[in-house]
């Protein structure tokens, strides 16, 4: 009974913990778009080197319609 009570102590200990967090946190804007901007050219870049060293490139398949490279 006493081990029930520590592991209910616990889930609440951890339930107020992250309540905590989550409140403390500020509901503020971006006030700009940098990081979006970063997340898209990290994106576009994961994309074309997807095609570019994919499996169809490197074992000399037809390069594909999104294929920077094609010829």
């Amino acid at each position: 009974m006493i081990e029930l009570g520590i592991l209910f102590g616990l889930f609440l200990v951890t339930a107020l913990a992250l309540i905590f967090v989550l409140l403390r946190r500020q509901n503020s804007k971006t006030e700009n778009a940098d990081g979006l901007l970063i997340e898209q050219a990290r994106r576009l870049q994961a994309q074309n080197d997807r095609v570019t060293y994919g499996t169809g490139a490197v074992n000399g398949y037809m390069p594909t319609v999104r294929d920077p490279h094609r010829r």
